[in-house]
């Protein structure tokens, strides 16, 4: 009987190239679901100063992360701790600025028509809080190569719904816009577990913990967005703003009706 011999080291090469393969197209995502906003005149610089902010940290984040999987690959192990280090402090100011845009949005009544303003709530805070979990979990696991860069990807993962919401047809997809987001934001740690299986003949569990986690967020949205959780966060969130006179459970009207 034949025997096969694996290579550690050209095994490790292999899964740097995917993780780098696949920061490229997260990137190339975001860039292209805004630029075409831009392009179509559906975006505009005269956003508020904290929603540039916004813009700026999160575009931010999407830099590390691609650099961080560059520096893995050309083994800079000394810029990878160092911007690593940035990365932790990178994460406080995400969450910071992603609940008040949230909250500045939904406060003035400006939630997209696609989208019920209540869930809007939920989701931008729940999906913030579970990002930073699993950012945490890969910082705690950086030892570990293998769990941490599955980890921080499946983190990623959960950024990339609003440039993949910028390239669907979302009001087409109403009322599972969010939904539709999301599925698609699996689609790269499914590919993660795929490309394990082709290389080592299985997954690695680190996707089970990144994916479940994901997953769970889903559900906890859910479950908190239509129950009186979510109609005591809704009216805490937009108590004496205009956003109080807004049904929270219901669309907008369409601007294309």
């Amino acid at each position: 009987m034949a025997s096969i011999i694996v290579n550690p080291q050209r095994t490790m090469r292999s899964d740097e190239s995917f993780f780098l393969r696949a920061a490229i197209a997260m990137a190339l995502v975001i860039a292209a679901g805004f630029s075409l906003q831009l392009a179509a005149g559906r975006s505009s610089f005269s956003a508020p100063l904290l929603v540039h902010a916004h813009a700026i940290v999160f575009m931010g984040w999407m830099v590390i992360f691609l650099l961080q999987n560059v520096f893995a690959i050309t083994a800079n192990a000394a810029m990878h701790r160092r911007l690593g280090w940035i990365a932790t402090g990178w994460v406080v100011a995400m969450v910071a600025l992603g609940g008040m845009v949230t909250t500045a949005i939904a406060r003035r009544g400006e939630v997209v028509f696609f989208f019920q303003p209540q869930h809007f709530i939920v989701f931008g805070f729940v999906g913030l809080l579970f990002f930073a979990g699993l950012t945490i979990a890969a910082i705690a696991m950086r030892r570990r190569t293998d769990w941490h860069r599955r980890l921080h990807l499946c983190a990623t993962s959960m950024l990339l719904s609003p440039g993949i919401g910028r390239l669907l047809p979302m009001p087409l997809l109403q009322p599972w816009a969010f939904e539709a987001t999301f599925a698609a934001a699996l689609i790269f740690p499914a590919i993660g577990v795929m490309s394990d299986i082709r290389r080592n003949g299985h997954a690695h569990p680190a996707w089970r913990w990144g994916i479940g986690s994901m997953i769970v967020s889903l559900l906890l949205i859910e479950a908190i967005s239509f129950g009186p959780m979510g109609g005591a966060i809704y009216t805490m969130v937009t108590a004496g703003s205009p956003g109080a006179e807004v049904p929270a459970l219901e669309f907008a009207p369409s601007p294309f009706s």
